[in-house]
């Protein structure tokens, strides 16, 4: 699966499979998750989103801190989940803050979004703690490498 920085040109692509994706948790958590509120032009325009597909089909964002890296976001079309895409995006943070010298990735995703939470669960992150942040109930987890 090719992965490779966004630019400009996937700006619609990017804002509609977060909405797509994130839309059928509104609903559960009474409000757009916070994804959805992203500025996605100006992340591309910042280096911090990559794209997977031909056509875009995912995405994730990855932002440099000073001792780890933050997955901020990762999104799959609907259309495509199930076809590794999820997977491979993952792939790629673990390889990319293993390139740009990091030891340990980390993410937040919401409380109510239980099957995330499961998920991350399974594939080798710990949970580190559970607090409001931004107004929304956040779970955390970190990666070590």
């Amino acid at each position: 699966m090719r992965i490779r920085p966004a630019d400009a040109t996937d700006t619609p692509a990017v804002a509609r499979i977060v909405r797509d994706a994130y839309t059928m948790y509104i609903a559960r958590i009474g409000k757009p998750p916070g994804p959805m509120l992203d500025d996605y032009a100006a992340l591309i325009r910042s280096h911090c989103v990559w794209v997977a597909g031909a056509p875009v089909a995912g995405l994730i964002v990855l932002l440099p801190e000073a001792d780890h890296l933050l997955l901020d976001n990762i999104a799959v079309d609907p259309a495509a989940q199930g076809t590794g895409i999820g997977r491979a995006l993952m792939q790629f943070a673990d390889a990319e803050a293993a390139r740009r010298g990091y030891a340990e990735l980390r993410l937040y995703t919401h409380l109510m979004m239980t099957e995330n939470i499961a998920l991350y669960a399974r594939t080798g992150w710990t949970e580190t703690g559970r607090g409001e942040q931004n107004g929304f109930s956040r779970v955390f987890f970190r990666k070590r490498l």
